[in-house]
């Protein structure tokens, strides 16, 4: 079966099977800044903590970046055991510009412009753009997708109270 996001209406393949909740969230290998540069970071990386990923097209983009601003100011509220994790194919330089430029200092940024291999995991990758559609995941500790949405149009944002009840929960 076919799957498409829309554009302003406009359909976009999808590449990737849609997740949903009970399954056992894919691993990644993304590409993150750390402290001490560029590094890899995996699902194994937030063992034992519920992850929120925000699953956006480019940081530089109106949407995204109010996505970005409204899960950063959630963070801030959400329990220690909780972290969000903005996903993009932006360069991890333009990524850690971004949240700089906007004062985000409570989620983190990761890149999967190497081999887009987290879009095609999560269902996300849009292969004609080489970018991700919009989508909101929750992983729960044990590893599995508690919450799961795919924005059918990119222009629209998530349902963040549907989002943050789940990682919450």
């Amino acid at each position: 079966m076919s799957r498409a996001t829309t554009l302003r209406g406009e359909p976009l393949p999808v590449e990737g099977a849609e997740l949903h909740a009970g399954d056992p969230a894919p691993d990644f290998k993304l590409h993150m800044m750390g402290e001490g540069g560029l590094k890899d970071v995996s699902l194994k990386d937030f063992q034992g903590k519920t992850l929120i990923l925000s699953v956006v097209l480019s940081l530089d983009t109106g949407v995204c970046a109010a996505q970005s601003r409204k899960f950063n100011e959630a963070a801030s509220k959400l329990p220690d055991d909780v972290e969000v994790l903005t996903v993009s194919t932006d360069l991890p330089y333009a990524q850690r510009r971004f949240c700089g430029a906007e004062h985000l200092d409570k989620l983190k940024t990761a890149s999967d412009h190497r081999d887009v291999s987290f879009g095609k995991a999560y269902g996300v990758l849009i292969p004609s753009l080489r970018t991700l559609m919009r989508a909101a995941f929750v992983v729960g500790p044990d590893g599995s997708i508690k919450y799961a949405e795919y924005v059918p149009e990119l222009t629209s944002e998530p349902n963040y109270d549907a989002v943050l009840s789940a990682a919450k929960a």
